[in-house]
């Protein structure tokens, strides 16, 4: 059993809520890192991780890892790699990465030599002196901190983040795997009913359904290690099969949406279709300032618009006090509302019970978290 060392990179914020994920997948050997956890395991584990992963951006096989200050380090290093174990004579092999805080400062120069390398590499392999790379594609990708080389393989291609379900959207709309993330720090049940009164592309009310039907993400997607040669396409079917099995039927999870816009109510109602999870939410154009839910234990987790998004600054916060009015403290009642603005508080009118900090794409954020008690 061929055993692959892997690199899950994640937003900050959520290396921990990844982290957890991949323990209940049954993976083992999981490192937490500052953007990513570090886990090892077979070709199934690989796919399983690809298939289920809500929070991970990209599933990586880490190739190696090395020191570098030179250019003659980096292809020295680069050449040491067992790379005919991945790619083969008629594969295509293209070369990108960054690099932070290193010697090595220019990237088109470090992705130059990190191909000649392995170009040198593989053609002593093969006994080729030419590579048309006509064959599966592997993208290759270097990241260079401190002098710190390492040299991945790509196994995701799309982003984990792009499920499938949402082509269209909504200005600005929030990474799934953010919204996700807010979701299960949020805590979904399969009997929990959950609003969101700015559903924009109901982003939120899908990652939430999801995750209550224990539907895995990536189950309608497809993945570019499919087409690797040391990958046995039963692994995949196989993995496929297992996630179809866990899902969750005929549950009493419900979710309700709502936004000003009625171009976003459409666009929730056809992304919730494509997702498969259109039973479970509801939708309809309405004001913030109208919401109300109803009685029972209910969760509002919502991404309001703000300053640097849709809204001015002065807009964004008489909508913070508008949500402040609406969102009443109250027994059974729960509010996970994440924004950039360092006084949120302020102008919501009230102190969260606890903060997360988070971060959309590079914008810090906090999750402001209201518990209404019992």
């Amino acid at each position: 059993m061929e055993l692959f060392n892997m690199v899950a990179p994640c937003l900050f914020g959520t290396e921990s809520i990844a982290a957890g994920e991949l323990r209940r997948m049954g993976i083992e050997n999981i490192q937490v890192q500052n953007g990513r956890v570090l886990f090892s395991g077979d070709a199934n584990i690989l796919a399983r991780a690809n298939i289920n992963s809500r929070f991970c951006e990209r599933i990586y096989i880490n190739v190696g890892e090395f020191e570098a200050e030179s250019f003659e380090e980096l292809f020295q290093g680069v050449k040491a790699l067992e790379w005919e174990r991945y790619i083969g004579k008629e594969d295509a092999f293209p070369v990108n990465g960054w690099s932070i805080d290193s010697a090595l400062h220019s990237i088109p120069d470090c992705q130059k030599i990190v191909k000649k390398a392995m170009v040198e590499r593989l053609k002593n392999k093969y006994s080729v002196s030419w590579f048309n790379e006509t064959g599966c594609e592997y993208k290759i990708r270097f990241s260079i901190l401190k002098n710190h080389v390492t040299l991945m393989i790509d196994t995701s291609g799309e982003p984990l983040h792009k499920r499938a379900y949402r082509r269209n959207s909504t200005e600005a709309p929030i990474k799934e795997t953010l919204a996700a993330s807010m979701c299960d720090l949020a805590r979904i049940y399969p009997d929990t009913v959950i609003y969101d009164p700015f559903c924009g592309s109901g982003t939120i009310l899908i990652e939430a359904a999801l995750m209550a039907t224990k539907t895995a993400p990536g189950l309608r997607r497809y993945f570019a290690a499919e087409r690797f040669g040391f990958i046995d396409a039963h692994v995949w079917q196989s993995e496929r099969l297992r996630a179809t099995d866990l899902i969750q039927h005929n549950i009493d999870f419900k979710a309700y949406g709502s936004d000003i816009d009625p171009k976003a109510v459409e666009l929730t109602l056809a992304n919730a279709k494509k997702a498969g999870v259109e039973k479970y939410i509801s939708v309809r154009q309405s004001d913030v300032a109208d919401f109300k839910m109803q009685d029972g234990r209910t969760l509002v987790v919502t991404n309001p618009p703000y300053g640097e998004r849709l809204l001015d600054l002065k807009q964004a916060e008489q909508l913070y006090k508008t949500m402040g009015q609406v969102f009443i403290k109250q027994d059974f009642k729960k509010y996970y509302i994440i924004s950039p603005h360092d006084e949120f508080e302020t102008f919501f009118g009230r102190k969260a019970d606890k903060k997360r900090k988070l971060y959309n794409g590079m914008l810090k954020c906090q999750l402001f978290m209201y518990n209404g008690g019992k």
